[in-house]
């Protein structure tokens, strides 16, 4: 049977989809009950990780399966994959091979790729996840590649839905914040497409110069004529926030400087009000916070909006165990 992979949530229907998310709250309430008995999910790092290592393995071992944990460049060496290559280079194996050997290992591969890092035209296109994908005889899923972050964005439709029930017409800001360390825009695109197609009223603020990716943005408004939502870009923070019942913030890279540090931070240097306070929360109609986290105190968010009574950070993140666990179920079952 060819593999189901979860490369971007577009890979789940509306139907499984749904299944995932009322699995996740059953699970949420119950724990896991052996549904991976004598499974074993591989995990491999290229670049680092917090919650994602932490939550994906202990929903394997929730669910009483076993993990093999392995982190690049400390437990295996560089992969090649380009197909075709002439491999005089540094990497002295490609993917192909590992992945067809670790499929006899193991029931899914989880992957987190690292980008090259010098070109957004090259990272956007993810060759790295789906190479896996291609050579791969189990499933695989993405633990955050360039373009995509679907498991976050799972724990965070989960995490609206608990608060808001049904998503339609709710309205929801994502708003760029400074950051010296600013994210991959990928959990912000899954989070785009997740909401505008759940039908939620969606305000995406950020600086000139931070424009999400132009093929993720049009995918997002097909995504909204379709389920009834809708995307609107604002310059300000103020107007993105007033009136919304979310307020999702996060960092991001901007394309225009991507792969040049010096411009990139010369950019963000001019944009260093972009945080959110509670005076910038009490904009909202009752608004909770939401972040992916790792979140720089201060910066992006203020202590006081953080640690208070509308944060949802760390029930945001408990989400990623049980969003987790669903999916691994619908899987490998």
């Amino acid at each position: 049977m060819t593999p189901r992979h979860l490369i971007s949530l577009s890979d789940l229907d509306d139907g499984v989809l749904d299944e995932i998310l009322e699995l996740s709250a059953r699970l949420k309430r119950r724990g896991g009950r052996g549904e991976l008995d004598g499974k074993t999910v591989g995990m491999l790092f290229f670049r680092g990780s917090l919650r994602t290592r932490a939550s994906l393995e202990t929903a394997v071992l929730r669910l009483g399966g076993s993990v093999v944990n392995l982190t690049a460049m400390s437990d295996f060496w560089e992969l090649e994959e380009r197909e075709g290559s002439v491999m005089d280079g540094r990497a002295p194996e490609h993917i192909k091979d590992a992945a067809a050997v670790l499929s006899r290992y193991v029931h899914a591969l989880a992957i987190r790729p690292a980008p090259l890092g010098g070109s957004w035209e090259v990272d956007r296109r993810d060759e790295r996840i789906r190479a896996w994908s291609k050579y791969a005889s189990v499933p695989v899923m993405n633990m955050e590649s360039s373009l995509w972050h679907p498991l976050q964005a799972l724990a965070d439709l989960l995490t609206l839905k608990e608060l808001l029930g049904d998503l339609r017409g709710q309205e929801l800001a994502i708003t760029w914040v400074n950051s010296p360390t600013p994210a991959s825009a990928s959990a912000v695109h899954s989070l785009l497409h997740a909401t505008l197609r759940a039908g939620m009223r969606v305000r995406l603020a950020h600086p000139a110069g931070f424009e999400l990716d132009g093929g993720v943005l049009s995918e997002a408004k097909e995504q909204a004529a379709r389920s009834g939502g809708r995307l609107d870009c604002h310059s300000s923070l103020e107007d993105a926030v007033r009136g919304a019942r979310v307020v999702y913030a996060r960092s991001w890279q901007s394309l225009e400087t991507y792969g040049n540090a010096t411009l990139a931070a010369s950019q963000r240097s001019r944009h260093t009000g972009w945080r959110v306070d509670a005076r910038l929360l009490a904009l909202g109609q009752d608004a909770r916070l939401m972040h992916a986290m790792p979140v720089r105190r201060n910066v992006e968010a203020t202590d006081e909006v953080l640690d208070g009574p509308r944060s949802l950070l760390y029930e945001q993140a408990a989400n990623r165990l049980p969003s987790q666990m669903a999916l691994l179920v619908n899987l490998l079952r």
